[in-house]
């Protein structure tokens, strides 16, 4: 039996954003992109062209490889015409793929937030789609409020999704833009949605609000649509959107969806699911969820007893898949061989080859462990990673080492009486037994280390001229004044590449240097520069 096509839509850049407390910057969304880019996502949102500077540079040029990169706005206005909005004019020049437009669907709103006529609404839906059809774009609609416009006035609803379709979109979405429709009420509107519109070109766009966003998603897979929207990690405004790190295994790995769907997910993208879901909450520097479906620390954890008894003798009497389908694992730790195959995947991605009964292995596996009870977090620093296993494995070259290193900040009053901040930075290192010291002051105390650690890196010192430190978090672990902190340093340098360090300490100085040594270390080992 030829199997359905499911298409999957993230809109963790652009809906996501709108979370309470994340702010996502440039290089965040880089960093984000490339992630949804390599799990085989179809289509990633990037946000709105011209609404403010991160974005505008953001869809200054494709940010993808695999995936159709989606650049989001409103319709036409009102009395304007298309060459004359300049909010359109944004979306039509951007370096997007594809545009989608939100577009209301319920008439009170259209009458209410826009202060128009329902004709002169469904007039700038039809004329917003021709334009980007114009342009060479696939167009999409959000119609926005659809399931609290359709139980208002169905009639109007379905004149907004026929309107889209008439104009050529692509793929028009109906939205559950307040989260209240239950997943019934889905699966009946949805169904008679299909009189105007064919499924293959139908979305859902569910919020949680009450808790059923992926139900919802689901029911709406089951009565017709082929589109589904949604999150990492189910991000998004208030209680969050579809939780698309759910409802991937969920299509994939549920026999009576996967007998009957496909989706553009491979069994290896699929593998490294828990791994884009705890690097996403390192990038937003939270707390991975551990009660997460598939992903989280507990979804397959289970305490000794008769339950453990049960898994050593058949794990499917506990768990409902193979957690390593997932790039997840058992917490119960009932033979040696248990997280092997998660390191060995991520080894093998970067290029080294173990077998899994190599000594080796079990002593990384070990290791990991030991490191991670201490407060790392290899997830968003596999950089940290890959130098901990070639410095495992006998296979990491020294390139340099740091003899001592002192950070410094001073508060003083300067020549003109204004109170000023210096910090400076004494670093010493040890190049084939050539000692060199370099000091600098900096922007803060991490900064001065920087700048001192690339002043004379002798033979190495033009490899990391093009190295860029582009982002810092903290995070910390435990309460108090004297909790452990853990700091990841995004990196990047002129071939393209990015890659996260990570490094933990009780000093926040000296967990910032170990990332930023890590950095400089996995720089110079991967251009493989050895002079």
């Amino acid at each position: 039996m030829t199997k359905e096509r499911l298409y999957l839509f993230d809109t963790t850049l652009r809906d996501g954003a709108q979370t309470t407390g994340v702010e996502f910057s440039l290089e965040d969304k880089l960093a984000i992109a490339k992630l949804l880019d390599g799990i085989g996502i179809d289509y990633i949102e990037g946000g709105y062209p011209g609404a403010n500077v991160i974005d505008t540079e953001f869809f200054a040029k494709e940010r993808t490889r695999n995936a159709k990169f989606v650049a989001f706005g409103m319709t036409k206005r009102a009395g304007r015409s298309v060459d004359n909005d300049p909010g359109l004019q944004d979306l039509l020049q951007s370096k997007a793929s594809a545009i989608c437009y939100v577009s209301k669907a319920w008439d009170h709103q259209v009458k209410l937030a826009l202060g128009i006529s329902t004709k002169e609404n469904l007039d700038s839906l039809r004329q917003s789609v021709e334009a980007a059809i114009a342009s060479g774009r696939e167009a999409y609609v959000d119609c926005e409020h659809f399931f609290d416009g359709y139980k208002a006035n169905r009639s109007y609803a379905l004149d907004c999704v026929k309107t889209a379709m008439d104009a050529g979109a692509r793929w028009v979405v109906l939205c559950d833009t307040n989260g209240g429709t239950l997943p019934a009420e889905v699966e009946e509107i949805v169904a008679d949605v299909l009189s105007v519109a064919p499924g293959d070109k139908l979305g859902i766009h569910a919020h949680d609000d009450t808790g059923q966003a992926v139900a919802n998603s689901l029911a709406a897979v089951k009565a017709g649509v082929r589109q589904i929207q949604g999150t990492l990690n189910g991000l998004g405004e208030r209680c969050g959107n579809a939780n698309l790190v759910t409802l991937i295994p969920t299509l994939v790995l549920k026999d009576s969806l996967a007998e009957r769907f496909e989706t553009g997910v491979s069994p290896e993208q699929l593998q490294s699911l828990t791994h884009v879901s705890r690097a996403f909450d390192e990038i937003l520097n939270r707390a991975p969820n551990r009660q997460a479906p598939y992903v989280g620390a507990s979804a397959f954890a289970t305490k000794a007893g008769i339950h453990a008894s049960a898994i050593a003798k058949d794990p499917s009497t506990y768990e409902h898949v193979a957690p390593e389908s997932v790039g997840n694992e058992r917490a119960i730790m009932v033979s040696q061989q248990a997280g092997k195959s998660n390191l060995l995947t991520t080894l093998k991605r970067f290029g080294i080859v173990m077998e899994k009964d190599d000594p080796k292995l079990n002593m990384l596996l070990r290791h990991v462990k030991e490191r991670e009870a201490r407060g790392y977090s290899y997830d968003g620093a596999e950089a940290s990673f890959v130098l901990l296993a070639h410095k495992l494995l006998g296979t990491l070259p020294e390139f340099f080492k740091v003899t001592s290193y002192r950070a410094a900040v001073e508060r003083r009053f300067n020549a003109k009486g204004e109170l000023v901040t210096v910090s400076e930075a004494v670093v010493k290192i040890d190049v084939d037994g050539a000692e060199y010291m370099s000091v600098a002051e900096g922007n803060g105390p991490v900064n001065a280390l920087d700048v001192a650690l690339r002043k004379d890196l002798g033979k190495y010192s033009q490899v990391i001229d093009d190295l860029e430190l582009v982002d810092f978090k903290v995070r910390i672990l435990d309460g108090g004044t004297g909790a452990v902190t853990r700091v990841l340093i995004e990196s990047r340098d002129d071939t393209g590449d990015r890659w996260f360090t990570v490094g933990v300490s009780p000093n926040i100085i000296d967990a910032s240097f170990e990332a930023l040594y890590e950095s400089f270390t996995y720089k110079l080992m991967k251009t493989k520069t050895r002079l």
